[in-house]
């Protein structure tokens, strides 16, 4: 089994399950970082965002209260703002995230993980 794949999973979350059992179904080994507990700080956040191409508001859960109650929809946030922001409140995080060698796909649906396999 390779150890060279990154989940970035709540275990809350029937998508994050879903794939660590398709990481499993393919012999893969993840390391899982619980990102509620233990976020990525801002450089591994925007490695992230850039790995997966996106801006940071692309990979916010707009729907959670903590978006809203933060004004992070107003559009004159920067981006260093927006991490920040996602570290403060990482339930706004979307998830799963499955990150190897050097790119990274959002599992939703969890069929998405086997791009970068």
């Amino acid at each position: 089994m390779t150890t060279d794949v990154t989940l970035y999973y709540n275990p809350n979350c029937s998508k994050c399950r879903l794939s660590i059992e398709l990481l499993e179904k393919q012999g893969q080994h993840a390391t899982i970082v619980e990102y509620l507990n233990t976020p990525p700080d801002a450089g591994t956040l925007a490695a992230i965002l850039d790995m997966l191409g996106m801006a940071p508001r692309e990979l916010m859960r707009k729907h959670e209260k903590e978006y809203t109650e933060a004004g992070l929809d107003n559009p004159a946030l920067s981006r260093e703002q927006l991490i920040n922001a996602m570290i403060e409140y990482p339930r706004l995080i979307e998830r799963p995230i499955v990150i190897k060698d050097g790119k990274a796909v959002i599992g939703r649906p969890p069929e998405r993980i086997l791009d970068i396999l």
